[in-house]
């Protein structure tokens, strides 16, 4: 089966965003895994607070901070990154080609170019 191309526009697809239902999944992973390595530190904490204070005090500290991180890392999305190409790519144009002569051989003045001395340079 041939398909006929139209002169239509011709879109390019590379430069697509990925779909919402694939950009709320990816989020959601994203703030899960943050929200797992937050209740690690918090365990960690707990844990260390008797045995190694300092240790203890970073892994409270990385545990408070980690639910704002997860938040805005979740939250930003759906933005149109601009180094990605114009997804609107024009047809190519193509070239006309003039109609064969009526006599079939060379053009006129190749050989006569009007210069005196036979057409060669002296």
């Amino acid at each position: 089966m041939v398909r006929k191309r139209s002169g239509g526009e011709v879109f390019r697809i590379t430069g697509a965003r990925q779909g919402l239902a694939e950009d709320v999944r990816g989020r959601q992973r994203r703030y899960v895994i943050s929200m797992s390595v937050r209740t690690v530190s918090v365990v960690l904490a707990a844990t260390l607070w008797n045995v190694e204070r300092y240790v203890a005090i970073v892994a409270l500290a990385l545990g408070m901070l980690l639910p704002y991180v997860a938040v805005v890392i979740a939250n930003a999305g759906r933005e149109t990154p601009r180094s990605l190409p114009s997804t609107f790519v024009p047809a190519p144009m193509r070239p006309v080609l003039d109609a064969p002569s009526a006599s079939g051989g060379p053009e006129a003045g190749a050989e006569g170019d009007g210069a005196p001395g036979g057409g060669s340079p002296a």
